[in-house]
């Protein structure tokens, strides 16, 4: 979904919805951030550490993480959202996002010339 980054987060929640409505559950969807931490993140992290990795392994609602996620996480969906950092670090992050998804990778903003070059059969385009 292409976007600038000031614009990633909205097109990254209008996807999400997307999702949401075209019948995914919402434990089967990992946003990532590349830049600033989404929203959502920020307000889960406020209860603090434990209980916001407890949903990630609870799998019952979408997780918001940063992109440079070391903890094992898999989802049948993941919302990469290129809202900042460097074309390398988007890169990176697109990377690492194919290695978290089991159907779906859905890019909001630019990961560069490497998301471009490693489309394959596990990025998609989402539901009209």
């Amino acid at each position: 979904m292409p976007a600038t980054k000031a614009q990633a987060l909205d097109r990254a929640d209008e996807a999400v919805d997307q999702l949401l409505d075209a019948g995914r559950k919402p434990g089967d969807i990992l946003v990532l951030t590349v830049g600033a931490a989404h929203p959502w993140q920020q307000h889960e992290l406020s209860f603090g550490e434990e209980r916001y990795w407890a949903q990630l392994a609870e799998g019952g609602d979408v997780f918001y993480a940063d992109a440079a996620l070391t903890r094992p996480a898999r989802r049948e969906v993941v919302v990469l959202v290129v809202n900042g950092g460097t074309a390398g670090r988007a890169a990176e992050a697109y990377t690492k996002a194919l290695g978290h998804t089991a159907a779906l990778l859905v890019v909001c903003g630019d990961a560069g010339p490497a998301a471009a070059a490693a489309a394959g059969p596990t990025s998609g385009r989402l539901p009209a």
